[in-house]
Parts: structure tokens; C-alpha cells; sequence
């Protein structure tokens, strides 16, 4: 802004508070070729028909716009959870794109929902207990957030997001609250089952989207994060998915499992995989891996290797390991000395 009057330039920085219209611009003393140059410099950037400081973050400069663009709305959906750190997934490639911001307003004689590219906006109720401030912006609360995605979702989708949020933020009697709250809004059947079927153990987007695949293919619910007695202690490893009556282990592998930046990091995460495979396949139990692929294009045939793998666990004769959950509260979760 080096070439803007003293009086302009003290004008801006006091009022980029917030984004800017263009009109607003010209009133504080900026002509177009000024607002052109700011632009290409990095001094200004626009969004949804505003301009804010060029030295705010994009992503959030984008929101803010959002927000100025449709007043008296608040940042929701996918943006709240990406704002709060809650875990989404979608393969839904009709969905917005990952920039899209959402928001929800209040519903108004000329409000009507939008869903564009580059942002979606839902008319709905919000109560102040629904939103809070943060970094500055109206975000829907975590809890509102989890509600107004598990309408939205499929629910697989749903369960990922439920799953993350009772484990990282939130107590399953706020997600209760607020579907009464919105008890006849549409989805609110598809968030109820998402809720009631939220698990904090599942650790990751597979595992959560795995749970749904069980239960869907009749498969009897298995224990989480079991850990196994080696005859002195509780080994360190815990596993994704445990079935004690068809003595069946079958574990999740993400795509980052093995990422490590050099090649002999993901030899050392490739060794210890075999290792901790080894030391399960001791105890006398079927182990079944899995991975994206055939959670999400293949389910089916993973029903039937799961299938099998409990048919092959029911007729082996040794010893049945002795084994616990981690989660302190779990009613089954066994004592130390219940290893003898």
C-alpha cells in the first residue's frame, strides 16, 4: 500500500476488522487500479465479493467473506468440523468440493438453501447455545456440528464423525440434547442411529466405516482395542477388532500406516508388522487384515473372508487367549490378575 495516501492507508488499517465491499473501498479513497494493484500484490485478497488484508490466512479470509456475504449466519457442517478438528469422511464425489464453506442462518422470508461450489448454506434454528466464537468466527458447537453432519451424511459418513467426537470433545448426552432438538428435522432418523451406534474406541475413519460394515452384514458387533496376556504382562499391542468366541483378530490398515519419509523408516514399520502379526498368530487365533479397498469397493467379499475366518476359529483346539479391553470403563475389560 506504499502508494496509497497516509490518510487511506490509516483508513484500511482501521477498519479491516471485518471484509470489505468494493463500494467501501472507493469511499475510504481507493480507485479501481488501486484495488487491482492490492490484489496482485498480496495486499488485498476477495472472496464471495468482499476484500479482507492479504496477510489473513486463505482459508480463513475465505470464511470470513462467507460470512459477510450472508449475514447473520454461522459457520457450520463440514467447515465447523474442520474448524474444530472433528474427523469427516465422504467418497461421495456429488458432495461440494473440499473448499466449499458451509454455513446455516436462521430461516428468513428471502433465505432459501444454497449449495454451490463454493459455498452451501442451510436454513435452520440456532440458539446461542448452539454456536460459540472461535478465533473470532460463530462456529457451531461440537455437538451441533456431529448432529447437523449425521443428518447430512450417508451413514457411514455419520459414524466417522460421531465415532472422532465422543472420543476427542464431546459427551454423548449433548449429541442426545440436540437431537431432541431437532427431532422433526430431515435426516434426524439416520443421526439418531449414527449417535446410538457411536463408539470413542474406533481410532480411525476405517474402523468407524468397518463397524458399519460388520453390522450390515448381520456380523455379531466385536470387541475394540482388545490386548492379549503373553503369560507375564499385557502385551503393548492393541487390536482394532476382536471376536472371542470365533477367536478372530482382524485389523484395520490405513493408508498412512506404513508412511515414513525415508526407506529404511518403512522397512522398520514393515518389520515390526510382521513381528506383532508373529506374536498374534502364537496365541492360536485367526488373523484377518484389511484396508480401504475392500472396506469401501469390496465389502461383500470382506463379509465373506470375515465369515470364514470364523468358521476356521471355531475348530481350533488350543488354549483360548486370555485377554482385556483398555477402555478403564468398559464392563469388560478384565483386572490385572484375572490372568492368574
Amino acid at each position: 500500500m506504499e502508494r496509497l495516501g497516509d490518510d487511506v492507508r490509516d483508513a484500511l488499517r482501521a477498519v479491516f476488522g471485518g471484509p470489505l465491499r468494493h463500494g467501501e473501498l472507493r469511499r475510504l479513497g481507493l480507485g479501481d487500479h488501486d484495488v487491482q494493484r492490492l490484489l496482485r500484490n498480496g495486499g488485498l485478497q476477495r472472496a464471495h465479493g468482499h476484500y479482507l488484508d492479504g496477510a489473513i490466512e486463505k482459508r480463513l479470509a475465505t470464511i470470513q467473506c462467507a460470512l459477510a456475504a450472508h449475514p447473520r449466519s454461522v459457520v457450520s457442517h463440514h467447515t465447523a468440523a474442520e474448524l474444530n478438528g472433528l474427523r469427516v469422511w465422504s467418497d461421495n464425489s456429488a458432495d461440494p468440493p473440499t473448499g466449499t464453506v458451509w454455513l446455516t442462518c436462521t430461516p428468513g422470508r428471502s433465505r432459501r438453501n444454497q449449495k454451490r461450489s463454493d459455498v452451501v448454506l442451510r436454513r435452520a434454528g440456532l440458539s446461542p447455545a448452539d454456536f460459540r466464537s472461535l478465533g473470532g468466527l460463530p462456529v457451531t458447537s461440537n455437538a451441533r456440528t456431529t448432529v447437523d453432519l449425521a443428518r447430512e451424511l450417508p451413514l457411514p459418513a455419520a459414524i466417522v464423525t460421531v465415532d472422532h467426537a465422543l472420543a476427542s470433545a464431546v459427551r454423548r448426552e449433548d449429541l442426545e440434547l440436540v437431537l431432541r432438538q431437532q427431532r422433526r428435522w430431515p435426516g434426524i432418523r439416520r443421526a439418531q442411529r449414527a449417535v446410538e451406534f457411536g463408539d470413542p474406541r474406533s481410532e480411525s475413519a476405517l474402523e468407524s466405516i468397518a463397524r458399519v460394515l460388520f453390522d450390515q452384514a448381520g456380523l455379531p458387533a466385536p470387541v475394540l482395542q482388545a490386548q492379549f496376556w503373553d503369560g507375564r504382562w499385557w502385551a503393548e499391542e492393541r487390536v482394532d477388532f476382536w471376536w472371542p468366541e470365533f477367536r478372530t483378530v482382524v485389523e484395520a490398515d490405513g493408508l498412512a500406516k506404513f508412511d515414513a519419509p525415508t526407506v529404511k523408516l518403512r522397512r522398520r514399520a514393515l518389520r515390526r508388522a510382521f513381528e506383532r502379526d508373529q506374536r498374534l498368530a502364537d496365541r492360536d487365533l485367526e488373523l484377518v487384515h484389511f484396508g480401504w479397498e475392500d472396506a469401501v469397493l469390496r465389502p461383500d467379499q470382506l463379509a465373506e473372508r470375515l465369515t470364514a475366518a470364523f468358521a476356521r476359529g471355531t475348530r481350533r483346539t488350543g488354549t483360548a487367549p486370555v485377554w482385556r479391553t483398555t477402555d478403564p470403563d468398559d464392563p469388560l475389560r478384565r483386572p490385572l490378575d484375572a490372568a492368574g
